[in-house]
């Protein structure tokens, strides 16, 4: 898998001063997400986003991070329609939340400003869609929402780097790669990316399997091995796009 693609091209910090008159429409197009393979999950995303796409853990060292697979080789994305639409009933938050972002100021990083996409093509001054804020300059509705949201989201990233930490910690994460063999005799195969070993999942002592279980870190590492069946499903995308039908495994 390639590295996860920024979508972000020029990310401000919101205000009042800046974008009194700023309107933002969304909901139009997801077509700033062509040419993304594979997009961030958190962890409460897990049991929604397993039932449509492959869940695995992609990224190096404090890098590892889940996400959907949306395509099975670099810059394909099977789940956006011609015409900017999304064909799954179910949108990761990573994308949902677009064009706002929450980054990280202050010397230790410590402060969160929202910021926005301005090459986003739905950000205007001519009130299409949603206004950021009202003529005295304080936050419409609209605008708490997003910073809602995206605090939401913010704390989920949160709660799935620990996530993450007790994979590594277990040592319970594996590389695997995705082996499809065509028609023809050829194969294509997804690499880069990791998933939860069964066999050491297996061996965990009672105790750990408990602390998983109580955390609810078990019901998503649980959630994570079933959606790899979703590869098989994303074969069948891929042949309805045009390649011809594959048959896969995980190796």
């Amino acid at each position: 898998m390639a590295k996860q693609l920024m979508i972000y091209e020029n990310a401000v910090p919101v205000s009042a001063e800046t974008h009194r008159a700023t309107s933002v429409r969304t909901g139009t197009t997801f077509g700033f997400a062509a040419g993304l393979n594979s997009v961030p999950l958190v962890a409460a995303e897990f049991e929604r986003a397993a039932a449509e796409y492959p869940v695995v853990f992609a990224g190096e060292g404090d890098g590892i991070a889940p996400a959907a697979v949306l395509g099975l080789k670099d810059g394909e994305n099977l789940f956006l329609k011609a015409d900017g639409t999304w064909d799954a009933a179910y949108v990761p938050a990573f994308l949902r939340r677009y064009p706002f972002v929450f980054a990280a100021t202050g010397e230790q990083g410590e402060t969160l400003t929202l910021c926005l996409d301005a090459a986003y093509e739905g950000v205007n001054t001519e009130g299409r869609g949603e206004r950021l804020f009202d003529a005295d300059g304080e936050r419409t509705q609209y605008l708490k929402t997003v910073l809602q949201f995206t605090s939401d989201y913010q704390a989920q990233h949160n709660l799935t780097r620990r996530l993450v930490a007790r994979l590594v910690e277990l040592k319970l994460l594996e590389p695997a790669t995705a082996t499809i063999t065509m028609p023809d005799g050829t194969t294509r195969s997804l690499a880069g990316f990791q998933r939860v070993s069964q066999e050491r999942l297996r061996a965990l002592d009672d105790a750990v399997v408990l602390e998983l279980f109580r955390s609810d870190m078990l019901a998503l590492i649980h959630a994570h091995l079933a959606s790899l069946g979703q590869l098989s499903a994303l074969m069948r995308r891929a042949a309805s796009a045009g390649a011809p039908a594959p048959d896969g495994k995980a190796a």
